[in-house]
């Protein structure tokens, strides 16, 4: 039987549903794929930090609470930092070009074996990182 496709929704994906923005509907898919058994969709713990804090920023902290809670009613699988992350994120942002926390994130989508989703084109600098850039 053959593995099930997976995926590591980046924030910007998770941001681009909440908005319905381009890109929406294919994270809207994964989702559901992952809710029915087809796929495993994983997101970082540092993907949870962003949300939290983007949308307190923005919003309001009672916003960015309920935004966390859709997520987590999607059945998504919160990924905690884990040694070979830890290891993988390092070697990521001693390459250059991502964030602490893109690094963080694909390191995710490495050590998962999984396509890192996402709308932000900085990733494009991870090359060994398998990914599907949503349209922007």
């Amino acid at each position: 039987m053959p593995s099930r496709p997976r995926f590591v929704l980046d924030t910007s994906a998770i941001l681009a549903l909440r908005s319905n923005e381009s890109g929406a509907r294919r994270v809207e898919a994964i989702l559901r794929s992952a809710r029915s058994g087809r796929s495993h969709a994983y997101l970082s713990f540092m993907t949870r930090m962003e949300l939290l804090y983007r949308i307190a920023r923005d919003e309001g902290q009672e916003q960015a609470e309920m935004a966390v809670r859709l997520v987590d009613a999607t059945g998504v699988q919160w990924v905690a930092c884990e040694p070979e992350i830890l290891e993988e994120a390092a070697r990521i942002k001693a390459a250059g070009g991502l964030s602490v926390a893109d690094a963080w994130i694909a390191a995710t989508a490495v050590a998962r074996d999984a396509v890192l989703v996402h709308k932000d084109p900085e990733f494009n600098r991870a090359g060994h990182v398998r990914q599907e850039q949503l349209r922007r």
